[in-house]
């Protein structure tokens, strides 16, 4: 095991030493001087900027989290940039040809200029003659692009795939900054009763609050919540990345949710990362009750939630048994399960609504191709046999503060009774 996590690391260290080289070619050496100030600036950050990748990514187990800060914000956004600065320059490696191929200006102003070949009159001496037997014509091969446009081709492609990056971050870092917007979401219930029709339940999942996202991001959750004026209240994982004495004050504001039947959290895999019982114990003082393999009974249904699969590590997984076996089945069953890929699980328990988070929708284009490989749904509301699963793309952002195509949102769920 212990091989294969070190492989596993050559692996990606030598990845990253492969792209930043590539990165490092089309950015720093194809447009700029030997010993210029850009060539030497470019070969500094082409070293240190996949230096503070690594250390953002390992720093919560190596640094207590106010150090882990000043490794995160340039590490996680560098990733995001790094990530389309080579979608950019995948579509400029496809253009650059053409370009190399397009005539200077020089070159047109030379066309233009030159005279015009002499036509034989038409009684000179051989002017009617067979064209087959004319001179051919000598031909010219195209001209190699000079070295001044080989440097304007790579310096337009180098800024375009640079100003598109930094343009998509940007705007998706914003988007996560300035916080979720609701979304509105209607699930018909074949079993709820007319009494239920219309009850609101807040879907909030993947916080992640860390060394970027903290005390202002939970506010700016809490506050949204409120002001939809739930009945209930779901928190469906990964909270934290983080321990309890680090983020706990972060995640305070909680305590403000206010619902008429309440506050419920399930655990998502990131909570074991950061030990979860004492998250567990941490949100239950805040005045939110987790809901481990447990099943409460609200007015027209059933609320139940299981722990995260990540648990099983830890000999405290997901026991759907335990949290819905023994139920009356004539009753509404609504679940809270972190992951998707418990809807099986689900089905075959009798479940009519789950609700999860986890997949952030991808968050990075075109990273929602890569979660519909390992998630039955990605975002949105989907049926599977008698149960229906929606999956909210989560409140926050792991890694990268930024999400692109994927914006992050907190879900009123509004159930609809067939009888009403």
């Amino acid at each position: 095991m212990i091989v294969l996590v070190v492989l596993g690391a050559l692996l990606v260290l030598a990845l990253l030493t492969l792209v930043h080289w590539y990165l490092w070619r089309r950015l720093v050496r194809d447009v700029s001087a030997p010993g210029g100030p850009w060539r030497r600036t470019g070969t500094v950050l082409a070293v240190v900027l996949p230096l503070l990748s690594v250390g953002a990514l390992v720093g919560g187990r190596a640094f207590p989290i106010a150090v882990e800060r000043w490794f995160a914000w340039p590490g996680y956004l560098w990733l995001a940039v790094l990530l389309y600065l080579l979608l950019g320059l995948a579509v400029g490696e496809l253009v650059r040809p053409l370009l190399l191929r397009l005539p200077s200006r020089a070159e047109r102003a030379a066309v233009r200029d030159e005279p015009a070949p002499d036509v034989p009159m038409a009684d000179a001496p051989g002017a009617n003659a067979p064209a087959s037997d004319a001179p051919a014509a000598p031909s010219v091969a195209p001209a190699a692009p000079s070295p001044e446009r080989r440097l304007f081709v790579a310096r337009a492609v180098a800024i375009g795939a640079t100003g598109a990056a930094a343009a998509v971050v940007g705007t998706g870092m914003y988007g996560v900054l300035r916080g979720p917007r609701l979304k509105q979401v209607t699930v018909p219930l074949a079993k709820l009763p007319a009494g239920a029709h219309g009850y609101r339940i807040a879907v909030v999942s993947d916080i992640h609050l860390g060394p970027i996202l903290g005390r202002a991001h939970t506010q700016r959750i809490v506050d949204t919540i409120n002001a939809a004026r739930p009945d209930l209240i779901t928190i469906v994982g990964d909270l934290v990345d983080g321990t309890v004495p680090e983020l706990g004050r972060d995640a305070e504001p909680l305590a403000q949710l206010r619902a008429r039947d309440g506050a419920y959290f399930v655990t998502g895999n990131h909570e074991y990362f950061s030990g979860a019982a004492p998250w567990v114990d941490f949100v239950r003082e805040l005045g939110v009750h987790p809901l481990q393999n447990a099943r409460v009974e609200l007015g027209g249904f059933d609320l139940a939630g299981v722990n995260d699969i990540a648990g099983e590590r830890e000999g405290d997984g997901p026991d759907f048994g335990r949290a819905l076996g023994d139920r009356d089945p004539a009753r509404t069953a609504v679940l809270l399960s972190h992951q998707p890929v418990t809807i099986h699980d689900a089905v075959r328990h009798g479940v009519d609504l789950q609700l999860s988070g986890h997949t952030h929708g991808g968050q990075l284009w075109p990273g929602n191709f890569v979660a519909e490989l390992a998630n039955p749904t990605v975002a949105g509301l989907e049926r599977y046999g008698d149960t229906q699963l929606y999956v909210t793309r989560g409140a926050g952002a792991w890694g990268p503060p930024v999400r692109v195509g994927a914006p992050s949102d907190i879900t009123l769920v509004t159930l609809a009774s067939l009888r009403a």
